[in-house]
């Protein structure tokens, strides 16, 4: 039965917000997009492939400043989406969390503009960037950032806080969800290290899968009620900078592409992710946004991606303003579009939409090319549903925000602690243990949460997070007032970045020591992303340093909380402490689950997914190249140029012990094509339950390529009773055991390997080369 939107939408806007498609019910065929397509005028076509920012079709001032209370401006919502024919918005509205009665009130008012407006009634698509939770919705479930989920080493739980953060960011009505990061985490110094999922390749591609799944569900089925289209981020190459700061160049070789920063992105590609963003980077002197070779030779011909690719904020603008790669606005447009650019995140003007249109008429911009960009786009919009219905009820979402949610936030902040230090079994702290709580991260819901939460740069967190405990909060409701005392010792100042001397109160905090028995110091950094988060010194600042020096000299044993968003360097103060705790940027939880660890109702269980680094000038990774550790070798002189870290990456202690025995293989020698199995039994050796993650690593012994030190090709994470044995088993590939060659091509070459569990070998031979296809 075909239903008349200009009767049935004022009654369906009002009732339910359900928006039925003039033609059918179902999800529109290939063929019936394409006819879609063939009604569209250029400017139609052309206005899908532009999206804006919340601001420019609010009231306020300007298009960068929307009143409040918000309310949508009827003449700007029409010139965007009547006029330019807008087919997508983003973000939210003066960088603001939104309750999900105002999310679900603005969006439908700009969905019934478009059925009753516009001709061919293209629904919009309303993206956002929900990290780690609805970042951008009032009282949404929050989980550790991706880094924390990295070190939590869970599969299941990384899965279930994607899923549910899908649920929470459709329950405001919005579909589509900048998420996840794929780009591995490899330098300390890049402000969105924390984004990530670390340095590891392997490590980065398992969770992608299960953030994708999580996002999208098993079978990718988007129009369900409960699923948001995912969009992997930032294809290609970003966090790898010469200067270890954000959108600055990179210089990546061939083979370095294929081996450290495709492969994620691949696996998350195969594994059904609808949309793409591409990097804001520069790449051997080539800006992404304008790479045909990246963009469609790459990523459309070569990894057989379908669906939609965005630009990252302005970077089309970029191209002629920041990168100089193109004279004019018009040849940016012709550049990036031309390089396979389907949708520009403009984000505060229509210039593109007028570009463009010249830039076909003119030829210099085929319709092919605009064809194939609108196609993606209406592929991606009828596979989310928007065709047939954009609202849902509010009824459909009653575990928004609460505990059944918060329950998998929590668990994920606890397993997510890592435990990088505990001489003298000083943790767990004892029943009646009376505490000073000091440093600038103890008593701040913002630290724990970091950027992109209620706001870009995580400033507004405080306003929003007051039911949550901080860790101060957290540690007087575990331990009782009359055990804590607090004295900050040093703050951070009102912009976040810097310190402020006059906000020190070192000799406080050394005085309030004398009465207690133990001091829990929270150290680390203040809230930021992106170019803010450029800093000139890796190492912590010189004020924490002096808190630490300062109580160390009371002879009161120091507990200390790194509570930061990339591994600041603390080697003056690391051996005054008697335990260190990683907590990351563990979300709205992690003053919960942090004190539940120091008291051990919870056992650690975390894992580095990074490297700490010891030096400024020795940042390497786990999988650095023989060379980079020389100290190893015979005969070489050792000009400081061993692996010197603070502590390598897979690591963290438990408050059990486990014992490692009986690695088998099921082959000492094989082939190409063969699956290597790998055995080994762990025993919980201590006295209480514990969570073990089982690290496989597999080494090349020599190769054509100088060889990686080792490469982790498998985990597990298991738990363990106290005296329990559990044997787990290991499938290697193929892709164990190769690498990319001089000639580009993935190889095997005969030879050793060698397979790595704790620190138990084996050793086994490929009998003859093998080419991966």
């Amino acid at each position: 039965m075909k239903l008349n939107w200009n009767l049935l939408s004022c009654l369906a806007f009002l009732l339910v917000g359900n928006f039925i498609n003039a033609q059918n019910n179902t999800v529109l065929t290939d063929q019936e997009i394409k006819e879609l397509m063939r009604k569209m005028t250029l400017e139609e076509k052309v206005g899908q492939m532009a999206q804006v920012t919340m601001d420019v079709i609010t009231e306020g001032e300007n298009q960068y400043v929307s009143n409040e209370p918000l309310e949508l401006d009827q003449k700007l919502i029409r010139k965007a989406l009547v006029e330019y024919k807008v087919g997508s918005i983003l973000n939210t509205a003066n960088n603001r969390a939104r309750t999900v009665k105002k999310w679900r009130e603005v969006l439908r008012e700009l969905q019934a503009l478009i059925q009753n407006e516009t001709p061919n009634k293209i629904p919009l698509i309303y993206g956002i960037d929900a990290i780690h939770g609805a970042t951008y919705t009032a009282g949404a479930t929050f989980f550790p950032q991706q880094i924390g989920m990295a070190a939590s080493r869970n599969l299941d739980l990384v899965k279930q806080a994607a899923a549910i953060t899908a649920y929470e960011v459709r329950a405001s009505d919005i579909p589509w969800n900048f998420s996840p990061v794929l780009d591995p985490g490899r330098d300390p110094r890049y402000p969105r290290l924390w984004e990530s999922f670390g340095e590891d390749v392997y490590l980065t591609s398992q969770l992608g899968i299960q953030m994708v799944k999580g996002y999208e569900g098993d079978q990718n089925d988007i129009s369900n009620k409960y699923k948001i289209a995912s969009c992997l981020k930032h294809f290609l190459g970003y966090t790898i900078t010469a200067s270890g700061k954000d959108r600055t160049p990179a210089v990546i070789s061939d083979i370095d592409m294929k081996e450290l920063h495709i492969p994620p992105f691949k696996a998350a590609i195969d594994a059904g992710a609808h949309s793409v963003m591409i990097s804001s980077g520069i790449i051997n002197g080539v800006p992404v946004h304008a790479s045909k070779p990246i963009i469609t030779d790459l990523l459309k011909d070569e990894l057989g991606f379908k669906g939609l690719v965005v630009t990252d904020w302005a970077d089309i603008e970029n191209l002629h303003k920041r990168d100089k790669v193109a004279a004019t606005m018009k040849e940016a447009v012709k550049l990036s579009v031309n390089a396979g650019i389907d949708m520009s995140m403009i984000p505060y003007n229509f210039d593109f939409c007028d570009h463009l249109i010249a830039l076909v008429k003119e030829g210099a911009v085929s319709m092919e090319r605009i064809d194939d960009a609108v196609y993606r786009i209406l592929y991606v919009k009828n596979k989310l549903g928007l065709f047939q219905q954009t609202s849902f009820s509010r009824t459909d979402y009653p575990d928004f925000g609460g505990k059944k949610h918060g329950k998998v936030a929590y668990d994920l902040a606890v397993e997510s602690i890592t435990l990088l230090k505990n001489k003298e079994a000083i943790l767990p702290l004892k029943k009646g243990t009376k505490i000073l709580v000091a440093g600038p991260n103890s008593n701040s819901m913002r630290t724990l949460n970091g950027g992109w939460t209620y706001s870009w740069q995580g400033e507004k967190v405080e306003e929003f997070a007051g039911e949550y405990n901080t860790i101060l909060e957290a540690l007087i409701k575990k331990a009782g007032k009359k055990n804590v005392t607090y004295v900050e010792g040093v703050s951070y100042d009102h912009k976040g970045k810097y310190w402020q001397e006059k906000d020190m109160n070192i000799e406080a905090a050394v005085k309030a020591a004398e009465n207690v028995d133990m001091i829990v110091l929270c150290l680390g950094e203040n809230t930021y992303t992106e170019k803010p988060g450029d800093l000139h010194e890796l190492a912590i600042s010189p004020n924490q340093v002096a808190l630490t020096q300062a109580l160390a000299k009371t002879g009161k044993p120091i507990v200390m909380v790194l509570n930061e968003g990339r591994p600041r360097l603390i080697r003056e103060i690391e051996p005054l402490a008697k335990a260190i705790v990683h907590i990351y940027l563990p979300g709205n939880y992690g003053g919960d689950a942090l004190v539940a660890v120091l008291y051990g109702d919870k056992n650690p269980s975390g894992k580095l997914p990074y490297t700490y680094p010891l030096f400024t000038n020795t940042l390497l990774n786990y999988d650095y190249k023989p060379s980079e550790n020389q100290s190893k070798m015979s005969g070489v002189y050792d000009y400081e140029s061993e692996f010197a870290v603070q502590y390598e990456f897979g690591h963290g202690l438990s408050y059990t012990t486990f014992a490692y025995s009986n690695l088998k293989v099921n082959k000492k020698t094989f082939k190409g094509g063969d699956t290597v199995q790998v055995t080994v039994d762990i025993k919980n050796t201590g006295k209480v339950t514990g969570a073990e993650v089982v690290q496989l690593f597999v080494s090349d012994e020599y190769a054509s390529i100088t060889p990686d030190n080792k490469k982790l090709k498998g985990f597990q994470k298991i738990t363990l009773a106290a005296g329990a044995t559990k044997t787990v088993t290991f499938e290697l590939g193929n892709e164990a055991f190769s690498f990319i060659n001089a000639e580009l091509r993935s190889v095997m070459e005969k030879g050793d390997f060698t397979i790595t569990i704790e620190k138990l070998i084996e050793k086994i031979t490929l009998e003859e080369d093998f080419e991966l296809k």
